[in-house]
């Protein structure tokens, strides 16, 4: 694994700027005309935020059909970025495995869509 430095602090107040919420997976499908192979999910994050869409490169461990109804984090408040043919709304976050593959953050177990991680 390589080496990785030291991130530069932040604030409290830095750190607060990041929205980053739960939500369930209410669909997923193989995203057509995606550089590299990816999922198109629309996540549902409850009455204050609703349903967004979001382009997960999680193909090596999910199958889109396993996903519906999982609940997974991701950041909110980022401007939406067009990906392929779809504009991503939110950043569905996860950690690298040995091989760099995504393994999405769910949390241990099921709590209301659209609570805030602090």
């Amino acid at each position: 694994m390589p080496e990785v430095s030291s991130p530069p602090r932040i604030t409290f107040d830095d750190f607060s700027k990041v929205d980053i919420r739960v939500g369930t997976i209410v669909g997923a499908e193989p995203l057509a005309g995606a550089r590299k192979p990816a999922l198109r999910l629309r996540i549902d994050f409850g009455p204050g935020i609703g349903l967004k869409t979001s382009s997960a490169q999680i193909t090596k461990h999910y199958e889109p059909a396993a996903l519906i109804g999982r609940q997974v984090a991701a950041v909110v408040n980022f401007p939406p970025r067009q990906i392929g043919k779809t504009m991503s709304e939110v950043l569905t976050l996860g950690f690298p495995d040995g091989n760099g593959e995504v393994v999405l953050i769910m949390p241990e177990r099921p709590v209301p869509d659209g609570g805030r991680l602090f």
